[in-house]
């Protein structure tokens, strides 16, 4: 069977505090970094030992997890892995960058952030260029606000031309064709965020080959639907897998509405849905 798990466990420290994300700047007490841990790898340790099906992975923690060991160390192992397709995690790059050398550079890929106001340019860049130089694949992106649009210009014209640079719609934030059409430029799919997708009662990969696991191995079709499935561990969910139409009325996600049938997005991103890699890296004007 080949499936592809978005795994959130019970992390959410972050150690930014973006004034866009509710999630800013908390801290989890040592109990709750013990559970983390314990959560992560028990995931890790399932995953590892699922070896009749390929499995593509995704970490998308509520915090930042490679500024903790045991995400790094789960990346690294589970990226030696031959049944083990893709393992990506979404991260702001405030860690460290040499434990990457351990890992599998064809497996591993990084989902990498920048939050301006949060780290020095300079400092992000370089991390940027670090990860070129070692092999590792990943995207870069930022958040579309107003405030953004300058250092986003700055991005794409430092980062490498095969580094795709993604824009998010900021939530809340209704853009004006024109402001639209300055985010554009910069990432041509730009258009895909910018307005939430229609998906009542439409097809969707979710729930059949691609699911949501929780620290306690809950399975559900997507984050961003309540429903569950069945447990990863005692094998439950194995039954729950089908096709299936989204019960909500829309999907305003990029790790959601990539999921859609209804859209191209496998096709743009083939190879590279999990790390939003497009299979081809559209041209923009510098």
């Amino acid at each position: 069977m080949d499936l592809t798990i978005l795994y959130r466990g019970p992390l959410a420290s972050c150690d930014y505090d973006c004034p866009y994300c509710p999630f800013a700047k908390r801290r989890d007490s040592r109990a709750q970094l013990t559970a983390d841990r314990a959560a992560l790898e028990r995931f890790a340790e399932w995953a590892a030992a699922q070896q009749g099906d390929r499995l593509s992975l995704l970490f998308t923690p509520w915090g930042e997890g490679l500024v903790r060991s045991w995400y790094r160390r789960a990346l690294v192992e589970l990226s030696r892995l031959a049944h083990i397709r893709r393992v990506a995690i979404q991260t702001n790059l405030s860690c460290r960058t040499d434990w990457l050398d351990a890992a599998d550079a064809d497996t591993l890929a990084l989902w990498c952030t920048y939050h301006p106001g949060q780290t020095p340019y300079d400092r992000f860049l370089g991390k940027c260029r670090d990860l070129a130089d070692r092999g590792i694949r990943h995207s870069v992106g930022v958040v579309g606000l107003p405030e953004h649009l300058d250092l986003a210009r700055r991005l794409r014209a430092d980062l490498p031309e095969q580094v795709y640079l993604w824009v998010n719609a900021a939530e809340g934030h209704t853009y004006t064709d024109a402001e639209a059409d300055r985010w554009t430029a910069l990432d041509p799919l730009f258009p895909y965020s910018r307005h939430p997708h229609r998906s009542a009662g439409l097809p969707c990969r979710t729930g059949e080959s691609v699911v949501s696991v929780d620290g306690a191995g809950t399975v559900r079709r997507c984050h961003f639907v309540r429903a569950e499935l069945g447990n990863l561990y005692d094998g439950s969910y194995r039954r729950a897998l089908r096709p299936r139409a989204c019960p909500l009325s829309v999907c305003d996600c990029h790790i959601g509405y990539v999921h859609l049938e209804t859209l191209p997005l496998y096709d743009v991103f083939a190879g590279g849905v999990l790390e939003r890699i497009p299979a081809e890296v559209p041209a923009v004007h510098r």
